[in-house]
């Protein structure tokens, strides 16, 4: 393939001169920065994330800032998830609508008060309507893009590598929630979260001055743990059935549609853009929805496009993220699939790159 020219629209972050230094292989391109996607290859990557430790530059989920006297109105008015019972320190995973209730976007929103939000967002251009909002409504409220770069530290031994780091104080944090703690002189959000089935933690890093001091004291101290430079993996993600905005949904999905519902309260008195249009969905039911599809025969290849799922001719859905799984023997996939055909174990085909395939539709993921 040719390569990516990087350029101020095509940002580098602050770790990569360690993502590079690791032998990163390949890179997408993540709100218009670089994201690694390959470092040894996706399936040793893969084994290792499972086993191990490894070390995300994940700065591409950018933060989106709320400050002000209206950020808490603006941040409710943005979901349908209910924010009133959140507390200074916990982290929700949130969908954002737009006035149809089309997904915008699947964020963590970061309490750190109640005057002042973090919202680290998925790879959409949210910053605008945001704005947008803010300024339509004429919220008292600042809203901008900080300079802070997120470092994720995932797999079965996360903890004792940031023990290691940070202090014991690590260990007390729970799933969802951030505590403030010291690297360097410098205090750091660390949150109990990430963008994988194997636990771990994301590192909010504030500015450049420790950015690389903290990469390398995580390598130094992560050599008795086999600690890897990692990212988001293709195959454990499909596995654990986290889903990918752009990819696995967008703006023309609902929450309802993307098993999302459990986060949508359609009180008026919450005040979400989109809770009319989501109020029908919930009266109304999805006519389809976020499905697992595992597929036979040998190891498929990249889902570049959306494949169809076919059954007797007809159009029934389609698959938008597929990988071999090593561990489960078969491919896994994340498919859209209609109504008619979305119960557990319902025959399909899916017409990948290669031709038809049989197919099973699964209402579970793997992990």
């Amino acid at each position: 393939m040719a390569l990516l020219s990087p350029s101020r629209r095509l940002r580098r972050t602050v770790f990569s001169q360690g993502v590079e230094a690791a032998g990163v292989k390949a890179y997408t391109v993540y709100n218009h920065m670089l994201l690694p996607t390959i470092f040894r290859s996706v399936e040793e990557d893969y084994h290792h994330l499972k086993s191990e430790v490894q070390v995300w530059d994940v700065s591409v989920e950018r933060q989106i800032e709320l400050k002000g006297p209206d950020a808490a109105r603006l941040m409710q008015m943005l979901t349908p998830r209910d924010l009133r019972e959140m507390s200074e320190g916990q982290c929700y995973y949130v969908p954002i609508v737009d006035e149809t209730g089309g997904m915008l976007n699947d964020p963590v929103a970061v309490k750190i008060n109640d005057e002042h939000w973090w919202v680290s967002i998925a790879d959409s251009d949210l910053l605008f309507w945001i704005k947008g909002i803010a300024n339509g409504w004429r919220l008292d409220v600042l809203v901008d893009e900080p300079d802070v770069s997120p470092l994720a530290v995932q797999g079965p031994k996360s903890e004792d590598l940031m023990a290691d780091v940070f202090g014991d104080e690590v260990r007390s944090i729970r799933f969802f929630k951030f505590k403030r703690l010291e690297f360097n002189g410098q205090p750091f959000i660390v949150a109990r979260s990430g963008y994988s089935k194997q636990g771990g933690f994301e590192i909010y890093v504030e500015g450049d001055k420790n950015a690389m001091p903290l990469w390398n004291a995580l390598f130094e101290a992560g050599k008795k743990h086999n600690v890897h430079a990692g990212c988001p993996n293709l195959i454990e993600r499909i596995e654990g059935g986290l889903l990918s905005y752009g990819n696995d949904m967008t703006d023309d999905n609902t929450p309802h549609e993307c098993g999302l519902g459990k986060f949508c309260d359609t009180n008026d008195a919450l005040g979400c853009v989109g809770r009319d249009a989501l109020l029908r969905v919930a009266k109304e039911g999805p006519t389809q929805l976020i499905r697992a599809i595992d597929i036979s025969g040998p190891e498929v290849g990249i889902c570049d496009r959306w494949w169809p799922i076919m059954v007797n001719g007809k159009k029934v859905g389609r698959v938008s993220s597929a990988a071999y799984s090593p561990d489960f023997g078969t491919n896994v996939a994340v498919g859209m699939v209609r109504m008619t055909h979305w119960d557990d174990d319902t025959s399909v085909q899916v017409v990948t790159n290669d031709g038809p395939r049989d197919a099973l539709v699964k209402e579970k993921f793997w992990i």
